[in-house]
């Protein structure tokens, strides 16, 4: 058999919102109202950033609608910068998405992985430090587990589209029906009702939460405080929400994609932010603002299935989490080498990344992601992986959804299958949203912000040195 040259379209609707949900929901939405909780201290405010952030959420996925009917080939938001703004805008997306933005968020799953497996047994979660330095600097088997993941799904994805499309089917059905169950038991089974009220009496009040001393402390947070502190607290749920736009990846493999593709965004963004919001007022239900923001080690989920559950709700969300993990990193694998590959047929990447194996994938792009992922894995925590792709991953929305009216002007007469919902001011309002958030956040996380963008800055010499040396090759 020989290497194939193009991509088969074997996957359906169904196929890209499972792709869609299945990439979104990780191991985010059962940690990160943890520090939501913190920055807020009120039921109100928690519900109304998870709502935020799905409305953010839905209002980008809604226009990408439009751009991906434009361009329904394999590589979806590359090739949306590429055509509006040029070459160097395409690229520098590609090398952050490479550099930081998928191998990071593959990186933060493997290991989110890791840590609640080490739930039910402690030798292979984040506790067991297999090396550590005076530095600092330590590898846990929470680490290398996830690390382990990651080349077992990229084996996998190698094996064939389909190979990927069962994972991917089989584990997000499951975590959808398990959060589902965790939902509705978490209101039937839990009498408690109790701490409901008392969370929804003083709902508004927003308040910082913060232990010292083993005294947990209440801090009010006047108007201009709250709206920075919700800014600051979205980087968690935007972090859960995010991956939504991987189904544009893969659109050289998706039947009708100027149609199905939009319609997967819809779907699979509107069910997560329904299952996120649902999850919280769950948690909400059973445990009250400041057992949510002091969660031993942030496991919010896990210690609402201890009320819920008992002891065994420990174990229940550890499997949960493990599932939603596993399928969400799958996800992420397979639809990330697609951007390596069209990166790689324009010449902006390596040569063997544009190369299709005999199963019809880009088996090499593939191995090339796993490795710099696993490289991840072992350099970086999760928290700080999650504010470096926040905010590269706004930047780049924006970009994107700017493209939209830059497109109308440049292209007015390319067929447009979908065109743009409330166009021009839902896009125009996810920008100034958006723009709003990454400004906060460079004022007041500096420290992951700053060498976010800064990577994104070392593209430019690297793209011209490509550019460079593709033009001297060429002579």
């Amino acid at each position: 058999m020989e290497n194939k040259s193009h991509f088969n379209r074997s996957l359906s609707l169904l196929d890209g919102s499972l792709m869609v949900i299945g990439s979104m929901i990780g191991s985010g939405i059962f940690i990160v109202s943890a520090d939501i909780a913190q920055s807020v201290g009120s039921a109100g405010w928690l519900i109304v950033i998870w709502l935020v952030t799905g409305f953010l959420t839905l209002m980008a996925a809604l226009s990408y609608g439009e751009l991906s009917g434009m361009y329904p080939h394999a590589g979806g938001q590359y090739v949306y910068i590429r055509e509006a703004f040029g070459k160097l805008y395409g690229f520098l997306y590609g090398w952050a998405f490479f550099a930081v933005i998928q191998t990071g968020t593959i990186a933060a799953v493997g290991v989110g992985f890791g840590k609640f497996t080490g739930y039910l047994n402690r030798s292979l979660g984040d506790e067991n430090i297999l090396y550590g330095s005076e530095a600092g600097f330590h590898i846990s088997a929470a680490q290398i587990l996830g690390i382990a993941i990651i080349i077992l799904l990229t084996y996998v994805n190698t094996r064939g589209i389909k190979s990927g499309k069962w994972i991917q089917f089989f584990f997000t059905f499951a975590k959808i029906a398990a959060m589902a169950a965790l939902i509705i038991f978490g209101f039937i089974l839990f009498k408690g009702h109790s701490v409901w009220q008392d969370n929804w009496s003083d709902a508004w009040s927003a308040k910082s939460i913060s232990k010292s001393a083993g005294t947990i402390i209440h801090e009010s947070l006047s108007a201009g405080t709250l709206v920075i502190a919700m800014c600051v607290a979205m980087v968690g749920s935007i972090f859960s929400s995010d991956a939504w736009n991987n189904v544009t990846f893969i659109a050289g493999e998706i039947k009708r994609p100027e149609r199905n593709i939009a319609l997967s965004l819809f779907i699979g963004t509107l069910v997560v932010t329904i299952i996120y919001v649902c999850m919280n007022l769950m948690y909400l239900n059973v445990m009250t603002v400041s057992e949510i923001a002091q969660a031993p080690q942030r496991r919010v989920a896990t210690a609402a299935a201890l009320q819920v559950f008992g002891n065994g709700g420990a174990i229940i969300i550890a499997v949960l989490i493990m599932v939603s993990t596993f399928g969400c990193n799958n996800g992420l694998i397979l639809s990330g080498a697609r951007v390596y590959y069209t990166m790689a047929k324009d010449g902006l990447f390596l040569p063997s990344a544009g190369q299709l194996n005999k199963k019809g994938v880009p088996a090499k792009a593939l191995w090339m992601q796993c490795l710099w992922a696993s490289l991840l894995c072992i350099s970086g925590q999760y928290g700080n992986l999650l504010d470096y792709i926040v905010f590269t991953v706004l930047l780049f929305y924006i970009l994107t959804i700017a493209g939209i009216f830059k497109l109308r002007k440049t292209q007015p007469d390319m067929p447009r299958p979908y065109k743009a919902f409330g166009y021009p001011l839902i896009p125009a309002i996810y920008i100034l949203l958006a723009a709003f958030i990454c400004i906060v956040l460079l004022m007041y996380k500096p420290v992951y912000t700053w060498p976010g963008l800064i990577i994104v800055l070392i593209g430019v010499p690297i793209f011209y040195f490509v550019q460079k040396r593709g033009k001297t090759s060429n002579e």
